[in-house]
């Protein structure tokens, strides 16, 4: 058996017997059986299964690009919130700027109704980042 990485395939070694494979949703997610839990337990699961599968049915429903870009967004935010304190915390809103970064980068061209802007509203942000950190600095 091997496990992907970003590096590549690395071999994994099992000791002991060999494990049936799960057969149950339940069990691929180490969840307990349905059928050992309590009629009141089971509704709930159940209920959370429902609510779970409505939720992955509204996220199939619109494009991945959309996600991203919210993503990126919050990231964004979350900069801007840091760098608009009083005493701002900067390796905070550096690691939310180099993370909208390096997502930006890979996806920036797949993200064809938000992708320039999103560009833009970094460069903002970076400026304004350098701004200040130089303005505290003297």
């Amino acid at each position: 058996m091997s496990l992907w990485t970003p590096d590549g395939e690395v071999p994994v070694e099992r000791s002991g017997a060999e494990e049936r494979p799960a057969t149950s949703a339940s069990e691929m997610l180490g969840g307990p059986n349905l059928d050992d839990l309590s009629p009141e337990e089971r509704a709930q699961a159940e209920e959370m299964i429902a609510r779970m599968a409505e939720v992955q049915r509204q996220l199939l429903s619109h494009p991945a690009s959309v996600f991203v870009a919210n993503h990126l967004m919050g990231l964004y935010e979350l900069a801007a919130v840091h760098l608009d304190q009083p005493e701002p915390k900067y390796d905070e809103v550096r690691l939310a700027i180099d993370a909208m970064t390096s997502m930006l980068d890979a996806t920036e061209d797949r993200l064809p109704e938000s992708g320039a802007e999103l560009r833009q509203a970094l460069t903002v942000l970076q400026t304004v980042y350098v701004q200040r950190v130089n303005a505290s600095e003297s």
